[in-house]
């Protein structure tokens, strides 16, 4: 054998006997978290809910729902220090508004540093040549509000008055005013559009009355007051008044006449009560059926019954609580259906498919379809951490 051949003989060998490269494997959905706070300026900090998202509506956005979620995994990741930075900015943006001083806090912020006043999202309108805000953003819905609850009370210390357990307090005050007593009682679902006049929501929810369920009873618990503790009986009536026995599901909760029920079947009405409500998963598990036949799609869930695709927080919704009743197997079939929807970032997408049909209107322009986009979302990163450590964001508490 000549000396060229001998070199590639060698250098086959060589090639060969080296190990072949791994793809390393994404970042938990923990630590996406933790680095997305690590990332930001220091100190009090929104996270953006969509980081890739274009110049719009959806650009530089932290919603508050989101930034709760994010709190509370972190919470379950054993992160409480980064957590905490997302809860400062939070308390920040109640005692900082830059109109209401009633302990309300806005469904949106901008996000990176909490400044002072704490800033609203919005976007320069090349149409109208001038910076423009979403009115539902700057708005209030009251199941927004009962997430940041529980997010405070996540940081808050039993035993001892801390800010986040006054903070909570303050924003339940604020909901007690909508209250109603058409129908089956329950809550209102609070104020959408500027101050100083926001237009009352008259409508009901399941799905925010299972939230104030939760969230004054943990509050009940840290205070030790009763009022709260009868307040979360209320909202618990509500929902179990939403009960559909033919159907075997849960309304979406009521038109604006507080007693006509709404009909719309979506995942997280049928999957939250289940999770958050003290025997509703014994009481109500046929929705599993219900759910598993009219909203199942892709090894995960749809949002709704146009099943166009699969909603990647709602999937890992149905996890956690397949995870609380002792169905290991389902549970960990469904996460490995949302580790599909890995984003480039290490994130997640909201959904597997370009656009997912909520059957709602959106929020701040009902002529038009309420929809999820194929962008990175904290809210599905969140719930996904949620999943894996088996932290209950409704009770505080891991199994």
């Amino acid at each position: 054998m000549n000396k060229i051949c001998h070199l590639r003989v060698f250098a086959a060998a060589l090639l060969c006997s080296l190990p072949l490269a791994v793809s390393a494997a994404p970042p938990s959905a923990c630590a996406h978290l933790a680095a997305r706070v690590d990332a930001g300026p220091a100190g009090p900090i929104f996270l953006a809910s969509y980081p890739t998202a274009e110049p719009g509506p959806l650009r530089g956005t932290a919603f508050l729902y989101d930034n709760s979620l994010a709190i509370l995994a972190l919470v379950g990741c054993g992160e409480r220090d980064r957590a905490e930075r997302i809860g400062r900015a939070i308390l920040a943006a109640q005692k900082n508004d830059r109109f209401w001083k009633d302990g309300r806090l806005r469904n949106a912020y901008a996000a990176d540093a909490a400044d002072h006043p704490v800033k609203l999202p919005g976007w320069w309108d090349k149409t109208l040549n001038r910076w423009v805000e979403d009115r539902y953003q700057v708005g209030s819905d009251v199941g927004n509000q009962a997430w940041a609850m529980l997010a405070l009370l996540a940081l808050d210390k039993p035993g001892r008055a801390t800010p986040y357990r006054a903070g909570a307090a303050k924003i339940a005050e604020w909901i007690v005013q909508w209250r109603d007593s058409r129908g089956a009682g329950g809550f209102t679902g609070g104020v959408i559009g500027f101050e100083p006049s926001p237009e009352p929501r008259r409508w009901k929810s399941t799905e925010h009355n299972t939230d104030l369920a939760a969230a004054f009873a943990r509050l009940a618990d840290r205070t030790g007051e009763a009022k709260w503790r009868d307040l979360s009986g209320e909202a618990e009536h509500f929902v179990e008044a939403m009960w559909d026995e033919q159907r075997n599901c849960f309304a979406a909760g009521t038109g604006d006449d507080g007693i006509t029920l709404n009909p719309t079947l979506s995942l997280d009405a049928q999957v939250w009560p289940l999770t958050a409500l003290p025997g509703a998963a014994q009481k109500f598990g046929a929705v599993l059926t219900t759910i598993d036949t009219r909203l199942a799609t892709a090894g995960g869930y749809a949002y709704g019954e146009a099943r166009d695709g699969m909603w990647t927080e709602g999937t890992a919704q149905a996890a956690l609580l397949q995870s609380k009743l002792g169905n290991s197997e389902k549970s960990r079939a469904l996460i490995a259906a949302i580790e599909t929807q890995r984003s480039p970032d290490g994130g997640y997408f909201a959904t597997g498919t370009q656009s997912l049909a909520t059957g709602y209107g959106l929020e701040s322009d009902p002529s038009k379809p309420r929809l999820y986009f194929r962008l990175p979302h904290l809210g599905a990163v969140a719930w996904a951490a949620l999943a894996e450590n088996g932290f209950d964001p409704f009770s505080l508490k891991s199994p």
